[in-house]
């Protein structure tokens, strides 16, 4: 779940290893196949996130499998949410992403949108912008898991 809350990603693109995740620089690389646009996506790791991939024992295609070792269902992380009474969806942490974003940060729209991985702009645009704003992403992330995990410790400090 905190791989999910901590980069904005899709749930399903979370729970698989077919990409690669580069501990030196910061990055999990996803591959064009596995993306709606069919374009490789590079998400920047925050600190807490890094940490978090750095704890889990490797496996051959999975990084968080089911105990049988397989890919966790798509209903997987929203049965963990219902079992810890957390009264909401996981692709509600994209909202909140969102939301956070548009009303207390000062990032640019095109940012946050390529942190969601959504295509921005038009297509004359989309046909000249080359780069994929990585480093203002990896700000945005870092300051995104801040605020995350910062709710996550003050939840557990009142329960």
């Amino acid at each position: 779940m905190s791989s999910n809350l901590t980069t904005s990603a899709k749930s399903l693109s979370g729970k698989r290893s077919d990409f690669r995740i580069d501990v030196q620089r910061g990055l999990w690389i996803v591959p064009p196949e596995r993306m709606k646009a069919k374009r490789e996506w590079r998400v920047p790791l925050a600190r807490e996130s890094l940490q978090l991939l750095k704890s889990v024992v490797r496996y051959d295609t999975y990084v968080f499998p089911s105990p049988r070792g397989k890919s966790l269902s798509n209903m997987a992380l929203l049965q963990l949410m219902r079992r810890m009474q957390v009264d909401a969806v996981p692709h509600g942490f994209r909202s909140s992403f969102t939301d956070w974003c548009a009303e207390t940060q000062h990032f640019p729209h095109e940012v946050r949108e390529m942190a969601l991985a959504h295509a921005v702009g038009s297509k004359v645009e989309l046909a000249y912008r080359r780069g994929d704003m990585v480093e203002k992403r990896r700000e945005l992330a870092q300051t995104w898991a801040t605020f995350a995990t910062s709710k996550i410790r003050q939840a557990r400090a009142v329960a």
